[in-house]
């Protein structure tokens, strides 16, 4: 039984659901406005200030379904009210982002500059003190969209396990390895 899909997904203040014909469901709030396409066997009602998911049968892929589109309703709820952050590190000497409207400029030790077009739906912003690493945030209220482009940037450079250099997200532990040994 799908235990996350049986729970009902409730609507704070100022959140507004709509479900359209083909099971379009569309959520505005005040961070903006989310759609997402359910598959036509999974119902979706909003009675309550809830969203109640049902499914036809106990099949495993109906109990599937069930759960992500449940799941994937949760997020747009949370990012139409709070918004979702990343913040990733530039581990490395030498290592600057840059940002120019919607065009991210990353220097990560390698012959060029990386330039990287974020979509206009997420919000990007590079700071870099003195004596500390670089660090991009990433706002938006579309969860799966800001994981896609952290998981761009962080492919430009990924953390290597020897000194830790590369792109990190903040407050991630690495699995450091011990290098050569000194020959005795």
């Amino acid at each position: 039984m799908s235990r996350i899909g049986k729970l009902p997904i409730d609507l704070p203040k100022g959140v507004q659901v709509t479900v359209s014909k083909g099971n379009l469901v569309t959520v505005k709030g005040p961070q903006g406005e989310l759609t997402q396409q359910v598959d036509s066997e999974i119902g979706v009602k909003v009675e309550n200030d809830q969203i109640v998911l049902t499914r036809p049968t106990d099949q495993k892929r109906h109990k599937a379904m069930h759960g992500l589109y449940r799941s994937l309703a949760k997020n747009m709820v949370i990012g139409v009210t709070e918004g979702y952050e990343i913040k990733q590190e530039l581990v490395g000497v030498g290592f600057r982002a840059t940002v120019n409207g919607q065009v991210l400029e990353l220097s990560l030790g390698y012959s060029h500059s990386i330039y990287l077009g974020i979509p206009p739906e997420v919000k990007v912003e590079a700071v870099a003190e003195r004596r500390a690493n670089p660090i991009i945030t990433l706002k938006s209220a579309d969860k799966q969209l800001i994981g896609q482009v952290a998981a761009k940037i962080r492919s430009f450079r990924k953390p290597e396990p020897y000194k830790g250099k590369g792109i990190k997200f903040v407050g991630e532990q690495l699995r450091r390895k011990a290098g050569k040994a000194a020959a005795s």
